[in-house]
């Protein structure tokens, strides 16, 4: 089972998040979404990291999901993911409309403060320009991680594929879709 969480780690959380990335964990603003046990599954990152900024908002943290993921990536399906958005114009809004959302939510996160520093350092033109994981042609496919830690915590309809013919949050304890608590 996945549950949408918004909650800054605990020192539990942060043992198994520094397990999962094999480093001490930088820029995490909060767990947004665990499985049923509480281990943490997508990890909301900071705007600015390091003086840098962050694009990826939604962090896939959850090693099950990312092997899952990596075995259904390795088979090629971004190739045949990228095809099916030249080719039906529903799936391509749709991709469209999940990059909206993934920006939209990426400056609702942010403070006030955040937004202003954003700001003064000129990134806030490649924040508003780059979707799901920072990439930059929104017609195309990088990473089904990032897909589907977004799909996790927002509308992302590559997520809902893969939940859809590969049944990807199954792999969890308790299995199901994503619940508000």
């Amino acid at each position: 089972m996945v549950i949408r969480t918004d909650q800054t780690p605990d020192e539990r959380q942060l043992a198994i998040i520094t397990a999962q990335l094999g480093r001490a964990p930088r820029g995490i603003e909060a767990v947004v979404a665990t499985d049923s046990e509480g281990t943490p599954l997508v990890l909301r990152m900071a705007p600015i990291v390091d003086g840098k900024p962050f694009p990826t908002l939604y962090w896939l943290c959850s090693e099950r999901l990312k092997v899952e993921i990596s075995r259904i990536e390795a088979s090629g399906v971004i190739k045949q993911l990228e095809a099916r958005l030249q080719e039906e114009p529903e799936f391509l809004a749709a991709y469209h409309a999940s990059h909206r959302d993934y920006v939209a939510a990426r400056w609702r996160c942010m403070s006030e403060a955040q937004k202003a520093e954003i700001i003064r350092l000129g990134y806030d033109g490649v924040l508003t320009e780059r979707g799901i994981g920072g990439i930059a042609n929104w017609d195309q496919v990088r990473c089904l991680h990032t897909q589907y830690a977004h799909h996790l915590c927002g509308d992302n309809v590559i997520g809902q594929w893969m939940d859809a013919e590969y049944g990807v949050a199954d792999c969890l304890p308790g299995g199901s879709r994503p619940h508000s608590p």
